[in-house]
C-alpha cells in the first residue's frame, strides 16, 4: 500500500472515539479523580447537636443547626459533619463551601414523607416551570446554591468498584457482584411522592434527592441513594462536578425517577458507580425550549465510565429532550445497559434550539434491551405555548464504536427532523443479538432524515447509514 492509502486505512479501522479520548471531556475522570479530598481540620457529629437517629424523631432542624455552626470554619480549612450509624430522618436542608458530608457505615439519611417538612422554592430559569407541572418546586432534600468545595462521601468500601464487561461475563457481572455494601445512605422514601405524581395531587413538583445549584468543585462517593422521588442528583449551572462509586436504585415502577442529571453543567464525570432507575439512569439536559435558549448554558465536556446501568421505562443513557442550552463533548466509555427500555437515547424536538454534537460512546456491552440506539426529533413536551416552533436543534458529531448486545428487540430507531435532519451519525463495530421473535434483519434499524456511516455493523444498518466517508475519526460537518 502507499503512504496514503495505509493511512486512509489506518483512519477507517481506529476506534472512533480515539480523539475525545485523549483531548477534552475523554480526561475529566482522571483530572478531577486525581485530587486529594480536603482534609477538614474540624468536625463534628450530628448528635451533637440534638438529632437522634432513631427514624422516628425528626432532626431537620439539627442538620441545620450544625450546617450554619459550620460555616463559620470556611475560612479555617473547612469542617466535616459526621452522621453516625442510625435512621435519621429530616426534611429539606441545605450544605455550605467548604463542607464534607460524612455518612458512616450503617448511617442512613432518611427523608421525611411530610410534604411540610420539605421548603418551596421558585421553578429553575432555564425551564421557566416545574417538569411535573408549572410553578414552584419543592426544595432538595440535600442542597447546594452557590458552593464551592463541598464532599458527599462514606466509608471507602469497594463494594461499588465496578469492572469492565465482556461477553462471557454478562451474567456472572450482572448477578455475580453485590454492590449493595453497608456505605451510609441517603433514602428519599419516594413511595409517597410517586404516587402523588399517579393521582395528580402534587401541590408543587416533586423534589430531589440531593442538587447543587451554580456550584463548583462537587465531590460525591462511596454513598447509597434510595427512592428519590424525582432526581437522585441534579447537577445544574455547576463544574467540576466529580461522582465516584455510587449506588442509586429506585423502583422500576418509578414514575420519571432519574439517577444522575447533569444539566447546564461543565466539566463532569461519573464513573465506577451502579444506577438503576425507573426512569433514566443518566441524563444530560440543558434547559427547556424558550427558557434554555435564553439562559444558554449548555452542557459539555462530561466523561462518563465504568457503569452499570438500568432503566425500566426510560433509556440508561439519554441526551435530553431538555437540550435548549446545548450539550456537546461528551465520553462514555466502558458501560453495562441491562433491563432497560432503550439503551442509549438522543432525544429533542422542533422549539428545542440548541444542539447535541461532539459524543464518543465506545465500548458498550447491552442485554435485554427493548430498543438499543434511539434517535427521536418529536420527543417530549413544551413548557408552554411561547416557544419558538422554528427553533430546530441540531443534532451531529453522534459517534458509537465497539457496542455488542444480547437479547435486543430493536436495533435502532432513528427519526430526525426533516427540516434539521440528524447528521454525521457514524457506527463502527457494532454487533447486535436480537431477541428471539425480533427479526434479525428486515425491521432491525428504521430511519429517516438521519445521515452518517458505518462499518462493521450487524445487523446491518438502514441505507442512511451505509455509507463509508465522512464518518469515522472526527465526523466532519
Amino acid at each position: 500500500l502507499s503512504q496514503g492509502a495505509l493511512i486512509l486505512v489506518l483512519a477507517l479501522t481506529s476506534l472512533i472515539p480515539v480523539y475525545a479520548k485523549t483531548h477534552g471531556a475523554g480526561r475529566i475522570c482522571d483530572e478531577l479523580g486525581g485530587r486529594s479530598l480536603s482534609t477538614r481540620p474540624h468536625s463534628v457529629s450530628i448528635a451533637e447537636f440534638g438529632a437522634v437517629g432513631d427514624g422516628k424523631t425528626l432532626n431537620t432542624l439539627a442538620f441545620q443547626n450544625a450546617v450554619f455552626y459550620l460555616m463559620s470554619f470556611a475560612d479555617k480549612g473547612g469542617a466535616q459533619l459526621y452522621v453516625p450509624p442510625g435512621k435519621w430522618l429530616t426534611g429539606s436542608f441545605s450544605l455550605t463551601s467548604h463542607l464534607t458530608l460524612f455518612l458512616e457505615n450503617g448511617a442512613v439519611i432518611v427523608a421525611s414523607q411530610d410534604p411540610s417538612h420539605w421548603g418551596v422554592v421558585e421553578p429553575l430559569p432555564s425551564y421557566g416551570r416545574g417538569i411535573d407541572l408549572p410553578g414552584k418546586r419543592y426544595k432538595s432534600l440535600i442542597s447546594g446554591h452557590m458552593l464551592h468545595d463541598v464532599i458527599i462521601t462514606g466509608n471507602n468500601n469497594n463494594a461499588l468498584c465496578i469492572r469492565p464487561f465482556d461477553h462471557i461475563m454478562l451474567v456472572y457481572s450482572l448477578y455475580g457482584y453485590s454492590f449493595l455494601g453497608d456505605n451510609g445512605t441517603i433514602d428519599g422514601q419516594g413511595l409517597v411522592w410517586w404516587d402523588r405524581f399517579a393521582s395528580h395531587s402534587l401541590k408543587y413538583n416533586r423534589p430531589h434527592l440531593v442538587e447543587f445549584i451554580s456550584s463548583e468543585d462537587i465531590t460525591i462517593s462511596n454513598v447509597t441513594f434510595l427512592n428519590a422521588p424525582c432526581y437522585t442528583v441534579h447537577a445544574i449551572y455547576s463544574s467540576h462536578v466529580y461522582i465516584h462509586k455510587i449506588l442509586a436504585h429506585s423502583s422500576p415502577g418509578s414514575p420519571y425517577t432519574i439517577g444522575i442529571v447533569p444539566d447546564s453543567s461543565d466539566n463532569v464525570c461519573i464513573q465506577n458507580s451502579t444506577i438503576n432507575m425507573g426512569y433514566d439512569a443518566i441524563s444530560l439536559k440543558s434547559g427547556w425550549d424558550e427558557y434554555g435558549i435564553s439562559y444558554s448554558r449548555p452542557t459539555e465536556n462530561v466523561h462518563i465510565r465504568n457503569v452499570n446501568l438500568q432503566a425500566a421505562s426510560g433509556s440508561s443513557i439519554s441526551f435530553g429532550s431538555e437540550m435548549s442550552g446545548g450539550i456537546s463533548h461528551v465520553v462514555v466509555d466502558n458501560a453495562f445497559i441491562h433491563n432497560s427500555l432503550t439503551g442509549i437515547a438522543f432525544r429533542t424536538t422542533k422549539g428545542r434550539g440548541g444542539y447535541i454534537r461532539e459524543i464518543d460512546v465506545s465500548n458498550i456491552d447491552m442485554w435485554r434491551i427493548g430498543t438499543a440506539i434511539v434517535a427521536n426529533g418529536s420527543f417530549g413536551s413544551h413548557p408552554d405555548d411561547k416557544f419558538d416552533a422554528n427553533a430546530l436543534p441540531i443534532v451531529s458529531g453522534i459517534r458509537l464504536s465497539n457496542a455488542s448486545g444480547v437479547d435486543i428487540g430493536v436495533a435502532g430507531d432513528l427519526f430526525g427532523i426533516k427540516e434539521s435532519p440528524f447528521r454525521s451519525v457514524a457506527l463502527y463495530n457494532v454487533s447486535l443479538l436480537m431477541s428471539s421473535g425480533s427479526s434479525s434483519s428486515d425491521g432491525s434499524w428504521s430511519c429517516s432524515y438521519v445521515y452518517g456511516s458505518s462499518k462493521l455493523v450487524t445487523p446491518e444498518p438502514c441505507p442512511e447509514l451505509m455509507r463509508v466517508d465522512n464518518g469515522y475519526g472526527r465526523a466532519t460537518f
